[in-house]
């Protein structure tokens, strides 16, 4: 496969990830929406990136529906892709990132502008930790990172028999089980291109994108990722 559709493929696949994952916290978070303060909001949050995931994944498989920098460099590390594609897919994803960030946007454009107060919108596109704490941010965001590598690394005949919904489901228990401390980015992507586009945005009110904690949800899964290729690449 040729750079260029790589680059197509991953970009596709993350921007409906992203559009899907922003998509359904905006409808918990902005008011004049149907799904807004109807309880469950977590549920609705977790299986909305979760299932974001089976669809982006799904959308990017001609190029391996890895849609996650994270998981593009595990894969070079274990020898699945050459390391001179790694940009192609991280370009790919970013930028898909970034425009499904400015479609969810555009989806929920009227809750944006009746909105009354839009300084807590920025959850809506990108990660913060709920107790502030970067080296244990990052500690978290690795160890939810690792599992999701280390998964998918060992278990490529779940790939084969479920396909990506079994992906979906590990992002989803990990949602649940890992997701409280910092919103489990588990995605430098789907956090760096979404938290670009919010601080482009035009929306009335909002809050700063945070740049201090941005390279938290971006480092973390990296190191993650990292040490789950390495222990995959030892298993017997």
């Amino acid at each position: 496969m040729s750079n260029i559709d790589i680059f197509v493929w991953e970009f596709l696949g993350t921007a409906i990830l992203c559009l899907l994952g922003s998509g359904s916290v905006a409808s918990v978070a902005l008011k004049n929406s149907f799904s807004h303060g109807g309880g469950g909001d977590w549920l609705i949050i977790v299986l909305g990136w979760g299932f974001g995931v089976f669809a982006g994944a799904s959308v990017a498989a001609p190029a391996g529906g890895h849609i996650n920098p994270a998981v593009t460099l595990a894969v070079a590390i274990s020898g699945g892709v050459p390391w001179m594609s790694v940009p192609v897919f991280w370009a790919g994803q970013l930028l898909g990132a970034f425009v499904g960030a400015w479609l969810a946007w555009a989806a929920f454009k009227l809750q944006f502008d009746k909105s009354e107060d839009n300084a807590g919108t920025r959850a809506i596109f990108c990660t913060s930790p709920a107790v502030p704490h970067t080296p244990w941010n990052l500690v978290t965001e690795a160890i939810a990172t690792f599992v999701l590598i280390i998964w998918v690394l060992t278990n490529p005949e779940a790939n084969s028999t479920l396909g990506f919904a079994a992906v979906a489901f590990v992002v989803i228990t990990i949602g649940f089980a890992l997701g409280g401390p910092t919103g489990y980015a588990i995605n430098p992507a789907r956090d760096l291109g979404p938290r670009i586009a919010y601080a482009l945005l035009p929306i009335k009110g909002k809050a700063g994108p945070d740049w201090g904690y941005s390279w938290v949800p971006v480092v973390g899964p990296l190191i993650g990722a990292t040490l789950a290729a390495g222990l995959a690449l030892g298993l017997p």
